[in-house]
C-alpha cells in the first residue's frame, strides 16, 4: 500500500534524492517548500526523471503537511525550530514525522564536518518538543548520501532508525527498504539519534579526506532480517 508522504525541504538534494527514490517505488509525494513554485518545478523535475506513473505535486509547506500521513523533515538545522514552529498546527493527530536534520556547525558558521550541542540531545529530540504531542518522530536517513540517492543504482548503505514509538519505527523502516539497496537498522530509542547525527559529521570528513562525495554507512555481522525487539 502507498503512502503520502510530505518532504519538507523536498527542494534540496537530500529531500529530492529521497523523492526521487520514493515515486519510482509508487509512493505519492508531495514537495514542500516557503515557494510553492519552487515546490512544484522540483515535482516537475522528480517526474520526468521517476517516469511511468509517479505521483508527485508541489505546493507551500504547510499544505503539504496538512495533506500527508509521514512529513519527512530534510532542511538545515538552522531552520528546523522556526519552520516546525510555524507548522505545528499543520500537523494531523497520528502523523508520523522523520527528523533527518543534523546540527552541522555549518549553521553558524562554523565547519560542516562538526556538529553542535543541542540541548535537548539531538535534532530529533528538538523536533519531538516541537510538534504536537499526538505526533510520532523518527530519527533516519542522516547518513545516505543524497548523490547515492540521486543516481540510478541501488544505495549501499544502512538507514538507522530511532524512535520511541514502534509504530512509526515500522513505518520508517518500510520506507528505507523500498530504497534499493538501503537496509533499515533499529537503532533504538529517538535518544540515540544524536549519534546517528554526529556519524554525518564523520562521513564528510572522510569524504573530504579522500576526495569523494558518497560515504555512506554499512554496519557488518547482521542477519539478513530486522529482529523485532
Amino acid at each position: 500500500m502507498s503512502h503520502t508522504i510530505a518532504i519538507i525541504g523536498g527542494t534540496g538534494p537530500e529531500g529530492m534524492g529521497l523523492a526521487l527514490r520514493w515515486a519510482r517505488a509508487g509512493e505519492r509525494i508531495l514537495i514542500g517548500s516557503r515557494n510553492a513554485q519552487r515546490a512544484r518545478d522540483a515535482a516537475a523535475s522528480i517526474t520526468l526523471r521517476a517516469g511511468g506513473t509517479s505521483w508527485v505535486h508541489g505546493m507551500e509547506n504547510a499544505e503539504a503537511v496538512e495533506a500527508a500521513q509521514i512529513v519527512v523533515l530534510t532542511v538545515p538545522f538552522a531552520g528546523q525550530a522556526a519552520l516546525l514552529k510555524n507548522l505545528k498546527l499543520s500537523f494531523k493527530s497520528g502523523t508520523v514525522l522523520i527528523d533527518a536534520t543534523v546540527p552541522l556547525a555549518a549553521a553558524v558558521g562554523g565547519a560542516p564536518s562538526r556538529t553542535l550541542t543541542v540541548w535537548q540531545g539531538s535534532a530529533a529530540q528538538q523536533a519531538a518538543e516541537l510538534v504536537p504531542k499526538d505526533v510520532a518522530v523518527v530519527g533516519a536517513f542522516h547518513n545516505i548520501p543524497a548523490g547515492a540517492l540521486s543516481g540510478e543504482n541501488p544505495v549501499d548503505c544502512d538507514a538507522i532508525i530511532c524512535t520511541d514509538d514502534e509504530d512509526a519505527r515500522k513505518v520508517a523502516s518500510e520506507l528505507a527498504e523500498r530504497i534499493p539497496g538501503v537496509r533499515a537498522i533499529n537503532g533504538g530509542r529517538l535518544e540515540n539519534s544524536r549519534i546517528v547525527e554526529q556519524i554525518t559529521a564523520l562521513l564528510i570528513t572522510i569524504n573530504q579526506r579522500y576526495k569523494v562525495h558518497g560515504v555512506g554507512l554499512r554496519l557488518t555481522g547482521l542477519p539478513i532480517a530486522e529482529p523485532q525487539s
